[in-house]
């Protein structure tokens, strides 16, 4: 039964404050309460490829994932779960990867373009030409009140560089490739608002805190992860995942932005300690940087040996064996 729902499952992911679960299967989906841990609500009503809510409210935004007109991955649409009724539905030029959201933006990514929507009015604000983009490498703040979008950054050409801290055109001609650079992009006043060098190699996953005020980034190599201020862009923190190369699933902040969840392709998560900061700006205090490990060594899988790493085949199973249960 396990090898089924696995197999059924399109889609899983926490809300922005870590409080549910939803679950995209090819028969429909779900929502599903993480404390006290119990499924809250299920509708079958044809594949669902992208679930996303919005934080703990009954708006969930669903994307199709099948090859059928009222399934499609080009359609957008956004239920209210308590009336179950439809607010409103919106069909894109392409597959729509991933949908990101807080409580003023609404981020729809497409391989090639960025479409971000005013979520009180569902109104149009701005389109984002990208450089290829097939993973939907993205994060949006949950904070509305600092509200960034970090996605890839087109590579320079040499006539026309970037450094971080110079604004540039989200409307530029997109370039063909990657580079390891993030665009930092304001989605209150639709500006650019830095780009930060994070990596040489092309980058594999970003993730921004609860408050806006930290990105964390990785390369397509996975063995580094970095820590940045925003909008400053200040490499606060550098942590060691491991000298092999890993495909980067997930990173994580927890609420309070003292420690950052990492797992990757090797069946492990990592979780390193950030130090003190200053909640409001990102920067770490002063007894923090006395006290910083050297770039490089990683968080609690170094200072509490078997606390920093464990399965999450385990885990997973465990979840299975519940749901089914419910």
């Amino acid at each position: 039964m396990a090898e089924k729902t696995n197999s059924n499952m399109l889609f899983a992911n926490f809300n922005q404050d870590f409080s549910c679960i939803s679950v995209g299967t090819r028969r429909g989906y779900s929502v599903t309460n993480c404390d006290p841990f119990g499924r809250v609500y299920t509708m079958n009503d044809g594949a669902r490829g992208i679930v996303e809510m919005l934080f703990c409210t009954s708006l969930i935004v669903l994307v199709g994932a099948a090859d059928q007109p009222q399934s499609s991955p080009r359609k957008l649409q956004i239920m209210n779960t308590k009336r179950q009724s439809m607010i409103c539905e919106l069909l894109f030029p392409s597959s729509i990867l991933a949908v990101k959201l807080n409580r003023k933006s609404l981020v729809i990514v497409l391989e090639m373009e960025i479409y971000i929507y005013d979520i009180s009015n569902m109104r149009l604000l701005h389109v984002i030409e990208t450089t290829p983009n097939p993973e939907a490498i993205c994060a949006l703040s949950p904070s509305a009140d600092s509200s960034y979008l970090a996605y890839p950054s087109p590579v320079p050409s040499p006539a026309t560089p970037l450094a971080s801290g110079t604004a540039a055109s989200s409307s530029a001609a997109p370039s063909t490739s990657q580079s390891g650079d993030v665009l930092l992009f304001s989605t209150r006043s639709l500006t650019v608002a830095n780009v930060i060098q994070a990596h040489k190699a092309p980058l594999s996953f970003l993730s921004i805190n609860s408050t806006g005020s930290l990105l964390a980034t990785s390369s397509e190599k996975g063995t580094v992860i970095r820590v940045w201020s925003i909008p400053g862009a200040e490499k606060l923190y550098q942590f060691r995942r491991g000298t092999r190369e890993a495909q980067i699933y997930s990173m994580n902040f927890n609420l309070v932005s003292t420690l950052l969840a990492v797992s990757s392709a090797h069946d492990t998560v990592h979780i390193f300690k950030l130090g003190n900061r200053d909640a409001s700006s990102g920067k770490k205090s002063d007894s923090s940087r006395r006290g910083q490990q050297p770039a490089g060594v990683g968080g609690w899988s170094d200072a509490r040996p078997g606390w920093g790493v464990y399965n999450p085949q385990v885990v997973l199973k465990m979840l299975r064996d519940r749901l089914r249960l419910q």
